[in-house]
């Protein structure tokens, strides 16, 4: 489904980009992963890189609320690859506080982090998926920009935004070959994490959730999988709800 297709993915270093990178790697994909985060953070990097070959796996340090640094990573996907078929952005920032408790600082801080950042990496990536003849845009929101959750002030906003923001990019360059979805998931642990969920966690989430558990990482990038590849040509535009029922 990825076979050769190049994927730039963002917050490759969470739990989210890490499983990402993994699947995408796996299925023949050639993937460009940043994060906020230096090389020696990236533990299975040099693994990688030996199973797949250097040609096959880029990573770079970026602040993606930086526009001179989003800029510069775009430039670079096209000098490496000379083209850009997907982008799958995992970049947020929390903003967790009812608004009477919030300050201006932390309330730029949540909607930088998350809406911002997705602009920022929308708006130069396109130029680039364009002149490789159209691609998928995959931005990863939330549950929480549809459901409301007390305190939710700035997350909950920004994710909203990206849900909004993403649907007007797909109406505004389907001419041009452009897919642009969202992906909303619901609550996620890596395969490490929920085996140290406690009773009382699961107990929870089984309460407000169909299915009755947490996901896994690799079950809402299969999702991510699908939006990137061709098997989605005629999908875009839509919210998809990864969350087990929860919504």
């Amino acid at each position: 489904m990825l076979q050769n297709k190049v994927v730039l993915i963002t917050g490759c270093l969470g739990m989210l980009g890490r499983s990402a990178v993994a699947m995408f790697l796996e299925r023949g994909a050639f993937v460009y992963g940043c994060d906020c985060l230096p090389p020696d953070q990236f533990s299975e990097k040099e693994r990688w890189l030996e199973q797949y070959g250097e040609h096959r796996l880029v990573y770079r340090q970026a602040d993606m609320c930086d526009e001179s640094e989003v800029r510069a990573l775009v430039e670079d996907v096209e000098r490496r690859f000379g083209r850009l078929d997907g982008t799958y952005h995992n970049v947020y920032s929390n903003g967790w506080k009812p608004i009477l408790e919030m300050s201006l600082e932390e309330w730029e801080y949540g909607i930088r982090g998350t809406l911002t950042s997705t602009f920022l990496l929308n708006k130069y990536a396109l130029p680039l998926l364009i002149r490789s003849g159209g691609g998928s845009i995959v931005n990863t929101s939330s549950i929480l920009g549809q459901v409301v959750s007390q305190g939710c002030t700035a997350y909950g906003a920004a994710k909203a935004g990206v849900n909004q923001l993403t649907r007007v990019i797909a109406a505004d360059y389907a001419q041009y070959g452009i897919r642009a979805n969202v992906i909303m998931p619901g609550n996620f642990r890596s395969k490490e994490l929920l085996a140290l969920e406690s009773e009382q966690e699961k107990a929870a989430i089984r309460r407000c959730t169909w299915l009755g558990r947490s996901a896994e990482a690799e079950e809402i990038n299969e999702v991510a999988a699908f939006l990137l590849s061709d098997a989605s040509s005629y999908v875009t535009g839509s919210l998809y709800q990864v969350d087990g029922g929860f919504h």
